[in-house]
């Protein structure tokens, strides 16, 4: 397969000039040990080898299928599962085996199912403020004894401000940032270790308190993300096949790029040239700014408003400089 005109449509594109820039930015800004790329944004490993190879050697999971595939890729060096696991035999497993895996745990029941499941290294997941998973800041060194005394090695807190990523203006987000950040630290105060694990794409630049950033989306990127005026391109796009077109001065264009390829939750896509009005199970409807310009069979690129749940739908990435296809990625890491 050479060119892009090639490929069954949908397919998920990867701009390879766009992700190298990005992967070359982010290092530039949170080198080595500073980032601790959060795979669930691509679910890729050939992707998260190229995060390595930018100096990035600890990785961020957020299911135990993605551990799984990441150590069979051999980057198992040091991987943070940030999330809480009940049924812990497959990470226990894994560390038996040799990986280093650490997991969130942030009640008494997760510190129980991270000892009996044969985890030995855990990080307590304190809550910053937004309402999901994470213990009270004032529970975190009551929990850290605990996971202690259960023959646990707590490595530290880790905190989301998920609620703040897409925060304007910027200084808001910087406040509220900090914020969030004095209850990670004061937990921190009281579990110890060397992780105050926190932050994504959104705050990357503003959080200064944590010793690492999970940030994942920074990679591929997003049309949400890009409202923000970060330093990163939009390297992912869906190819698009237009199928149907009605004409007129109120005409439209219909192309195969629907709900069943695309992460909705922050809205429509967007396509270049045009205004989407609205995604059914396998269409996307959209007008062109230049009536009559879109034909039955061209191709469309298709830009997601929210990269993670876009990827997860697709079996591979197609790395592509332009028209031409360079290397087909799987996806390797969907599934639970």
């Amino acid at each position: 397969m050479h060119t892009v005109d090639e490929l069954v449509t949908p397919a998920a594109l990867v701009e390879a000039r766009a992700l190298e820039e990005n992967l070359a930015t982010m290092a530039a800004a949170l080198p080595g040990e500073r980032l601790r790329p959060h795979v669930k944004a691509h679910k890729c490993t050939e992707l998260a080898k190229r995060q390595r190879a930018a100096g990035h050697r600890g990785f961020t999971c957020a299911t135990v299928r993605e551990v799984e595939g990441m150590v069979a890729a051999g980057l198992g060096g040091d991987l943070l599962l940030a999330n809480e696991v009940l049924d812990t035999r497959r990470v226990g497993a894994l560390v038996a085996d040799g990986a280093r895996v650490t997991l969130a745990v942030d009640s008494v029941a997760t510190v129980a199912a991270a000892a009996e499941g044969g985890v030995r290294e855990v990080v307590i997941d304190v809550n910053v403020g937004l309402p999901r998973c994470g213990c009270a800041p004032e529970r975190a060194g009551a929990l850290a004894r605990l996971a202690r005394e259960r023959g646990l090695d707590v490595r530290g807190v880790m905190g989301y401000e998920g609620h703040l990523m897409m925060v304007q203006p910027v200084e808001e987000r910087a406040r509220l940032t900090e914020d969030a950040m004095k209850l990670l630290l004061a937990a921190h105060a009281d579990v110890g270790g060397e992780l105050v694990t926190a932050g994504g794409t959104g705050t990357h630049a503003l959080n200064t308190w944590a010793t690492e950033i999970q940030a994942g989306s920074y990679a591929l990127m997003d049309t949400a993300y890009g409202t923000l005026g970060l330093p990163f391109a939009q390297a992912l796009s869906l190819l698009g096949t237009v199928i149907s077109v009605t004409g007129g001065d109120q005409g439209w264009a219909v192309a195969d790029v629907g709900l069943k390829a695309l992460g909705m939750d922050h809205g429509n896509p967007t396509i270049p040239g045009a205004a989407v009005w609205y995604c059914s199970d396998e269409h996307v409807t959209f007008a062109p700014d230049a009536p009559g310009s879109v034909r039955v069979g061209d191709r469309v690129r298709v830009l997601p408003a929210h990269v993670d749940p876009t990827v997860a739908m697709h079996e591979a990435l197609y790395l592509v400089d332009s028209e031409r296809v360079l290397e087909r990625w799987p996806v390797d890491l969907r599934g639970w």
